[in-house]
């Protein structure tokens, strides 16, 4: 099936699965008229709508109602890691959060890894935060089936200038809500509340308008590795 071959990189028949799930007509039928995409909110799919897709996405819904209890998120994002460290960029679709990362590779080559593209998984435990990949990863498929600690989240914006700041915790909740997958059951969405807490207090949060040009790059990543604003 094609959800297998999606997954036979990440795929392991040496460590016992934690969870399991079952994907019935009625599955791929809800996901017709509706995205993992919409982080709990029901918008209308594009692009492929066969069963096959839409089996992929009932998969990947049914994984993401099941993290918080694991002390894991679905986040909307490209992340990727340089130099062993993990970096977050989220924002509405469209935004260019695959095209500043893409800048990133450009310019650190083989120091840099796409982690994931689009859907990272992100755990929130008392001794860190690690990012995930995972086969969802967008429209590139770009992935790697690694592990990294997550130094920094930014939130990316469109600007003619370049310009990359911190945020506050209390400025950034409702702007990553909103990319966070909601899970359905009442339980897992106050896990998931409890998590974001976790989340923004325990990794750097920036915001950064850009014009996607090479100098975007350049600016996003020596500040936030060096932890100083910059224009």
């Amino acid at each position: 099936m094609r959800v297998h071959r999606r997954c036979e990189a990440y795929r392991t028949d040496d460590i016992p699965a934690d969870i399991s799930v079952e994907i019935t007509q009625a599955d791929i039928e809800r996901e017709r008229g509706c995205s993992i995409d919409a982080y709990g909110q029901e918008d209308r799919i594009s692009g492929d709508s066969s069963d096959n897709a839409l089996e992929e996405l009932a998969v990947y819904r049914k994984i993401a109602e099941r993290m918080p209890s694991f002390d894991t998120i679905l986040m909307h994002g490209s992340c990727i890691a340089a130099d062993g460290e993990g970096y977050l960029f989220t924002a509405k679709s469209g935004t260019g959060k695959s095209t500043h990362t893409r800048l990133w590779r450009e310019m650190l080559g083989e120091r840099a890894v796409i982690v994931n593209d689009d859907k990272p998984l992100i755990r929130i435990t008392e001794t860190g935060v690690t990012a995930f990949g995972t086969p969802w990863d967008g429209k590139h498929r770009l992935s790697t089936n690694c592990a990294v600690p997550l130094k920094a989240i930014c939130i990316l914006e469109r600007a003619e200038k370049n310009v990359i700041r911190r945020v506050s915790p209390v400025e950034a909740y409702p702007l990553l809500l909103q990319q966070i997958y909601r899970p359905q059951d009442p339980a897992s969405m106050s896990r998931t509340l409890t998590l974001i807490d976790r989340l923004i207090g325990r990794v750097d949060l920036w915001r950064l308008g850009c014009n996607m040009e090479p100098e975007a790059a350049q600016i996003s990543y020596h500040t936030m590795r060096g932890n100083e604003e910059r224009t």
